[in-house]
């Protein structure tokens, strides 16, 4: 099988591209998996990708051919091998797996009736491609169905975003560039803002039923436009000595605060039942 050895070839190009670039991401729909745990995540959910570039020493490793023969079996997608070089040259991290898959940004899946917007999460210009992965890595973590993003919000489908997230963007409907004063408006449930100078904790409500979580800006958080519309405020309780949180860790948060009281109700409520 040829090795390509020239940044000038289309595909090298392309590569490059869809590496720097959201809008010629958003434009082709195409988008790159560094690493073979995102491209497992994305060939059990969704099939098989477009494209396996690899590096030539990854290809001719015996251990890493008996691999590709167990993901993909007889539904092997196009190969393309690429010098070692050549590789760094393109991969989005520092050093490289040895494998990068293209892949069709998915389409979002249309929304059933069963556990429509039960959980969801509305994100405000959030600018930083590793908080935006960590958020939607706990969002699938704590069975979130939707995300919305503002028009402000970093690229949800850029290599750092899905290395950071560990490949929950396959488990998530996510939605971009959202008016999400209107979202927040026809969302079926309570819609609750996240600000320090709430009077309410995250502890001291209840989140029984569909809840919708608003976060902000890493450093100017959330407008006040979405404040005013959210249902209610709330704060987490930092007994400690820093005044704020990381938006992906007060996210990871108020998510698992969901998760423990549904599962509180649960339990009481089949212990009800005996």
């Amino acid at each position: 099988m040829p090795v390509i050895t020239s940044r000038d070839h289309p595909l090298i190009k392309q590569l490059i591209k869809l590496e720097g670039s959201s809008q010629y991401r958003k434009r082709s729909g195409l988008t790159l998996l560094d690493g073979v745990h995102l491209i497992q995540i994305y060939c059990s959910v969704l099939g098989t990708p477009e494209n396996l570039i690899v590096g030539q020493a990854y290809y001719e490793d015996i251990e890493n051919k008996r691999f590709l023969d167990r993901l993909f079996g007889n539904a092997r997608p196009k190969i393309t091998i690429v010098s070692n070089a050549l590789l760094r040259g393109i991969s989005p991290v520092k050093t490289p797996t040895g494998i990068l898959a293209l892949i069709a940004i998915p389409e979002l899946k249309k929304e059933t009736d069963h556990g429509k917007e039960i959980f969801s999460v509305l994100l405000e210009a959030i600018q930083d491609p590793g908080n935006l992965g960590s958020i939607l890595r706990s969002a699938a973590a704590a069975n979130i169905s939707d995300v919305y993003l503002s028009k402000q919000c970093t690229d949800a489908w850029s290599p750092k975003t899905l290395r950071a997230s560990m490949g929950a963007h396959f488990f998530l409907r996510i939605h971009e560039n959202c008016d999400l004063q209107k979202v927040a408006q026809e969302f079926s449930g309570t819609v609750l803002a996240t600000s320090i100078q709430a009077t309410k904790t995250l502890f001291e409500i209840s989140l029984a039923g569909p809840i919708a979580f608003v976060f902000g800006n890493e450093g100017a958080g959330l407008s006040k436009e979405m404040i005013q519309a959210a249902n209610e405020n709330i704060s987490i309780p930092m007994p400690g000595k820093t005044e704020s949180l990381n938006a992906a860790a007060a996210a990871a948060i108020c998510f698992f605060e969901k998760v423990r009281q549904d599962r509180a109700s649960t339990k009481f409520s089949s212990i009800g039942t005996k």
